[in-house]
């Protein structure tokens, strides 16, 4: 790991070092990095597998002329036309994909219609701040290999509207999806909704909660359980606030867990 400070150019360098382990080197992680001619010695990497670019500049994302699977980015403030340009560039053989923000994408249609558009083969995904668009459920269709997804939202929208939403959703989880984390997202409110119309086969479910004072999403759980049987994981955020009745009920099905015991990083 690359780690720049306080957005330092200054590497002395370290980076074009790297050019005798071009043939070695698989990951490499930058953080509060600012853009410098010097990286793009990584160009020179030919077997390089995973990006990560972690509170840097996306200017570095401009020198990137390779392939690779696995792309992580995190920022307060994505350029989001930056972005698009790299997975033009390197869509096809993108599997595993991350993007994150402090606050709500701009432009967050772009990044969804390049997604669709170029990254035909992510079995990943993990976008955060973004609302449950159509578009959304689109790309989320579109990928039929898709096996892990993770959503982070923060966009509101009438109740009525987000029934449906969560409905159109449920409906288009691709066979290939083994698992789903919503936790902390508008899809968590609706759990029995959710389940009550997903026919994927989850092996690990990520929640919020299981509110003790909301039997429909128990009984949602278990008929999930019941009708799909794949379902052998429940990991909950909010793990210690289960009363011993509905952890009762409920592991007579599945194994509920404390969420950070089976979530899945990028």
């Amino acid at each position: 790991m690359l780690d720049g400070g306080n957005y330092s150019t200054e590497f002395y360098g370290i980076i074009s070092a790297l050019e005798s382990q071009k043939n070695t080197l698989q990951e490499v992680i930058l953080k509060g990095c600012v853009f410098s001619a010097e990286f793009e010695v990584l160009n020179n990497c030919k077997n390089l597998e995973t990006l990560r670019i972690l509170h840097c500049d996306t200017e570095l994302l401009k020198i990137l002329d390779y392939n690779i699977n696995t792309l992580e980015i995190s920022h307060s403030q994505i350029d989001v036309p930056i972005v698009v340009q790299i997975l033009e560039k390197i869509g096809k053989s993108l599997q595993r994909f991350k993007i994150g923000t402090g606050i709500v994408i701009r432009e967050d249609s772009l990044l969804l219609e390049a997604l669709k558009s170029f990254c035909p083969n992510i079995v990943y995904l993990y976008i955060m701040d973004i609302g449950l668009s159509t578009q959304l459920i689109e790309l989320i269709g579109n990928l039929q290999k898709l096996q892990f997804l993770s959503l982070r939202y923060a966009y509101r929208i009438s109740k009525e509207e987000k029934k449906i939403r969560v409905m159109q959703f449920a409906k288009i989880l691709s066979s290939t999806l083994q698992y789903l984390d919503i936790a902390d997202t508008l899809l968590d409110s609706f759990i029995d909704i959710l389940l009550d119309h997903c026919n994927a086969p989850l092996k690990k479910l990520l929640i919020s909660s299981v509110s003790p004072n909301n039997g429909k999403n128990t009984k949602a759980l278990i008929r999930y359980c019941t009708r799909i049987r794949n379902l052998n994981y429940v990991g909950i955020v909010k793990y210690n606030d289960l009363g011993d009745d509905i952890r009762n009920e409920l592991e007579k099905y599945v194994t509920l867990v404390p969420y950070e015991h089976i979530v899945i990083n990028c």
